[in-house]
C-alpha cells in the first residue's frame, strides 16, 4: 500500500505520520511526505527511516492520500492525487459543507462511504469532540437544543499558535494569548459569531443527519493541547443523568469520566494520552427541568484531526476486506 500525507511537516501532518508507525502502518507501506516549497528535500525520521520531503509538482500515485494543509491547498492539489487513483481524506475546511462530499466520523456516519467515495472530508475537531457524545444520546432522545462553550488549546491554531503562547507574541491571534482568553476563533460572520461556531452548528447537522438548534460560544485558552467543551442539551421531555450515562458508556469512542466524590472529570492533562473523548460532570440544570449538563475533553490533533483520518482509511480497508 503506498500513502501520502500533505503537509507532513505541520502538527497535524507530523502527528498523522506518528499514529501510522504507532499502527505499524509505515512498516511494509511506502509513505510519501508533501510539504511546502521550503520544505522540499528536508527529512523527517521515523522509526530509524527517513523520508525525504517531496514537492506537490511531482505526484505520485497512491492508494491513500491525507491532506494536512490549508484549505487552499486542498483544493488546489487533492484533485491531482484523485486523478492518479487515491482516495483523498481531507482535513481542512474545503470540502466539508459540499453535499456530495461525506463528512465523516467513522463511528457516526461511515456508511455514506462507498466504492465510488474518491474524497472524505475530516470534520473540525470540536465537531467531533461533540458530534460523538450527541449521537449516542440521540439515538434514544429527542434534542431540541444544545448551547455549547468550548474551551480551545492553542494546538489547534497550529505551530504559529504554539510560539504565540510560549513568547507571548501575536503571530498567530489578534491578542496575546498568554494569561489570556480570546473570545474569537476564525473570522467574524454578519451576524457576529465566527466561522468556528458556524462550522460546528452546520457540521453537527450533516453529520449527524437531525436538524439541532445550536448555540456555539467558541473561545482561545492558553493552554498547550486538548480541547474542552461546556454542553447544556434541552430534550423534549425530562430524562435521567443515569440513562444519559448508561447510553454514553455503550458508545464506541467515548470515556465517561465522572466521579464528583473523588474529584474526577475531563480534563486535558488525562485527554493527552487517551484517544476517547472524555464526557463528565454530567448533571441536570436545575433552571430548567429537561435540561443536562456535561463537560467533555478531547485531545484536539489526535481524535479531533490525525486519528479520526486514520480511522477513516482503516474503516475503507476493512471494508474492502470484507468483500
Amino acid at each position: 500500500m503506498k500513502i501520502a500525507i500533505v503537509g507532513a511537516t505541520g502538527l497535524v501532518g507530523q502527528t498523522l505520520l506518528n499514529i501510522l508507525e504507532e499502527k505499524h502502518y509505515t512498516d511494509n507501506n511506502q509513505i510519501y511526505l508533501y510539504a511546502s516549497e521550503k520544505s522540499v528535500g528536508k527529512i523527517i525520521k521515523i522509526a530509524h527511516k527517513n523520508y525525504k520531503i517531496l514537492s506537490l509538482e511531482d505526484v505520485y500515485q497512491v492508494d491513500f492520500a491525507f491532506f494536512c494543509t490549508s484549505a487552499g491547498v486542498s483544493k488546489q492539489y487533492s484533485h491531482k492525487f484523485m486523478q492518479k487513483g487515491a482516495i483523498v481524506i481531507d482535513n481542512s475546511s474545503a470540502y466539508r459543507r459540499n453535499p456530495k462530499i461525506p463528512l465523516v466520523i467513522p463511528e457516526i456516519n461511515f456508511d455514506c462511504v462507498n466504492d465510488k467515495t474518491k474524497l472524505i472530508a475530516n470534520p473540525n475537531c470540536s465537531t467531533i469532540a461533540l458530534a460523538l457524545p450527541v449521537f449516542a444520546i440521540s439515538k434514544k432522545k429527542k434534542i431540541n437544543r444544545i448551547i455549547i462553550s468550548t474551551y480551545q488549546a492553542v494546538s489547534g491554531a497550529g505551530s504559529k499558535g504554539l510560539f504565540d503562547l510560549e513568547y507571548g507574541s501575536e503571530i498567530k491571534f489578534n491578542h496575546i494569548i498568554k494569561n489570556n482568553i480570546i473570545p474569537q476563533i476564525d473570522r467574524f460572520l454578519a451576524d457576529k459569531s465566527t466561522f468556528e461556531e458556524d462550522k460546528i452548528r452546520f457540521e453537527l447537522n450533516k453529520i449527524i443527519g437531525k436538524k439541532i438548534n445550536i448555540s456555539a460560544t467558541c473561545v482561545r485558552v492558553p493552554i498547550t493541547n486538548c480541547h474542552s467543551e461546556s454542553v447544556n442539551i434541552e430534550f423534549d421531555k425530562n430524562t435521567s443523568c443515569e440513562s444519559i450515562k448508561e447510553m454514553l458508556l455503550f458508545q464506541e469512542g467515548i470515556m465517561v469520566v465522572d466521579d464528583p466524590k473523588h474529584n474526577i472529570y475531563p480534563m486535558p492533562i488525562y485527554a493527552e494520552k487517551n484517544d476517547n473523548i472524555l464526557v463528565g460532570r454530567i448533571r441536570k440544570d436545575k433552571s430548567k427541568p429537561k435540561c443536562i449538563n456535561m463537560f467533555l475533553c478531547m485531545n484536539n490533533i489526535r481524535k479531533g484531526a490525525a486519528l479520526n483520518a486514520v480511522q477513516i482509511m482503516e474503516k475503507i480497508l476493512q471494508q474492502k476486506n470484507t468483500k
